[in-house]
């Protein structure tokens, strides 16, 4: 039966994965397993679901050659099987039961298993490690933030949705008329599409973010400053944001890559905590990281519940190690510590050092990837894995840490990732013997 004879049926609610906002008020119809987005529109999600009606690549590939599925596992199976030192990466496009799966089976062949977080908020991460974080819910900002400043992020482009449903144009218990109620602040190196909508936009040199926070951290203790003949941005500039934050009634910080992978990275970070820490002295402050990929929070909280880590976990000896620099994925690669490399999501790799992308080119590599994915490289064996919220049912963590369910909408042929991982583990059994 063709695609446009089955009855179409229309969903409501969904969630949408493509970003870490994982917006659940989406509207799709299906019709057989074409998916159409209704509404609301969104820059980035509109393309995506566009991109499932595409034709879809084969169930499975070795070296570019469609194969049957079952030749690809045994294949994948040998190369984990063979290597003395694998790699398990990505996970961020993943749902709870794939990347518990991507563990058990890190943990059978004694692999090193890290996420998208290593390329992206992994300098935040071991500033939170380090110094906590007074953070709060999306919601609790939407209900109750009058003033929200947003520092090395433009989430206008990469969360599109963020404004109206949680940030600025929500209105809110405390903040019934949303935007007009809310004061906004876009700290950057540069004017974006959010700075060109905020109160008051600060350009910052490059680099000198840390200078800054320290700036404020001393005037809202009522501090001395020492004089400096080129302060990171004019003091008059520093004296009112030091005030806009004492005086406000809720304020949030969103802070993006912009802060956490430029300059002194997680001391970047550290030193934000920090000061949003002191201003609860004074009023009620918190802080948020502004995650990119769609479940990479997911990717964290799993990988911190099976071995006591979020990324950067090495599984070679009878307890997990943890050591960014080490263990984590692009360094791994760039030093051609890894002898085959398996992508839950082969797109995480874009985000790789040249170097470490050229090493994937010498070993033996496999990709789980969706449908309408095309790796960045050319993997010895791709298996194509059905989508979660549209193909199969899972759980997405929201960049809050607030876990959503992905409902099934429409009919796939092809397995979900957690039960590809879940045939490779049961394949290699106890070929690989478990660390000892």
């Amino acid at each position: 039966m063709a695609d446009g004879a089955h009855h179409q049926h229309d969903h409501s609610d969904v969630a949408c994965t493509v970003c870490g906002c994982v917006c659940d008020d989406l509207r799709v119809r299906t019709a057989g397993r074409r998916v159409e987005l209704l509404g609301p529109r969104c820059s980035l999600a509109d393309p995506w679901f566009e991109s499932l009606n595409r034709p879809a690549a084969p169930a499975a590939t070795i070296d570019g050659r469609e194969v049957a599925l079952h030749a690809a596992l045994d294949r994948a199976a040998a190369i984990l099987s063979a290597s003395r030192n694998p790699l398990i990466f990505g996970l961020s496009r993943s749902s709870t039961a794939g990347q518990r799966a991507a563990v058990a089976l890190a943990e059978r062949i004694g692999a090193n298993v890290d996420t998208t977080a290593s390329v992206c908020h992994g300098p935040s991460i071991m500033a939170i490690q380090q110094v906590g974080e007074c953070t709060s819910s999306l919601g609790e900002v939407r209900n109750r933030a009058d003033l929200v400043i947003f520092w090395g992020a433009d989430p206008a482009t990469s969360h599109p949705r963020h404004f109206e449903r949680y940030s600025v144009a929500a209105p809110g218990r405390d903040v019934p008329r949303g935007r007009r109620d809310r004061t906004v602040v876009v700290i950057d190196v540069k004017e974006t599409a959010t700075a060109r909508l905020a109160d008051e936009f600060i350009r910052i040199e490059p680099g000198r973010d840390f200078e800054l926070i320290w700036t404020l951290r001393q005037l809202i203790r009522g501090g001395h400053l020492a004089d400096e003949s080129r302060p990171a941005i004019p003091l008059a500039v520093s004296r009112r944001l030091a005030e806009r934050m004492k005086s406000c009634r809720y304020g949030a910080v969103f802070f993006g890559l912009g802060l956490a992978q430029s300059g002194l990275g997680h001391l970047n970070v550290d030193a934000l905590l920090r000061l949003v820490a002191e201003l609860n002295d004074h009023t009620r402050f918190a802080a948020r990281r502004l995650r990119i990929p769609g479940d990479v929070t997911g990717a964290d909280s799993v990988l911190c519940w099976q071995t006591g880590y979020p990324f950067a976990v090495n599984l070679s000896r009878p307890y997990p190690r943890y050591n960014p620099g080490e263990f984590t994925a692009n360094e791994l690669l760039a030093r051609g510590e890894v002898d085959a490399c398996l992508f839950v999501g082969s797109e995480s790799a874009a985000d790789l050092s040249p170097r470490a992308r050229d090493a994937l080119a010498r070993i033996p590599t496999i990709a789980l990837d969706y449908p309408h994915v095309s790796p960045p490289f050319a993997p010895t064996v791709r298996i194509t894995t059905a989508v979660y919220g549209v193909h199969a049912a899972g759980t997405a963590y929201r960049m809050d840490e607030i876990p959503l369910p992905l409902r099934k909408l429409a009919e796939s042929e092809h397995p979900t990732d957690q039960a590809v991982l879940g045939e490779l583990r049961r394949r290699i059994g106890d070929s690989a013997s478990k660390p000892s």
